[in-house]
């Protein structure tokens, strides 16, 4: 039997989650990077489950035929980091270079600050994972 994706999106605010961020610096950096990420989807905040904000969305179909939905880039003000969710590809790895100070693990991009990266990269990630992402999952 197939099961239901854990990560959907919710009703909550994503603006009133972000607000409610305790952290200010931590606050300010997710105030910023939803700004750009609104800017290069052209679509609003959606709050998926209790703590990702994601723009756009995707749909994908495994090979065992499980379906879902996911946003198409996202992020999470977690406490020790700001998690990045974009996609993959060899576009990515050389932006990231040029990115400033961050780690990757899987598909995720951790950052402790915004000021340790440069926005205007951050900006083309976005751009360029938001591409893939239509290109691998055209709706």
């Amino acid at each position: 039997m197939a099961r239901d994706n854990k990560t959907k999106p919710t009703e909550i605010s994503a603006e009133e989650f972000i607000a409610a961020v305790p952290d200010p610096t931590r606050r300010a950096d997710a105030e910023a990077v939803a700004a750009v990420f609104a800017e290069v989807s052209g679509k609003p905040a959606t709050m998926w489950g209790p703590s990702i904000v994601g723009f756009d969305a995707y749909r994908y179909v495994y090979d065992s035929g499980r379906k879902g939905e996911a946003p198409a880039i996202a992020f999470s003000p977690r406490k020790p980091h700001l998690v990045l969710y974009l996609s993959p590809g060899e576009a990515r790895d050389g932006l990231l270079a040029r990115l400033g100070k961050h780690k990757t693990e899987g598909g995720c991009i951790y950052v402790k600050s915004l000021a340790d990266i440069d926005l205007g990269v951050l900006r083309e990630l976005a751009t360029v994972s938001l591409a893939h992402r239509k290109a691998m999952h055209p709706d």
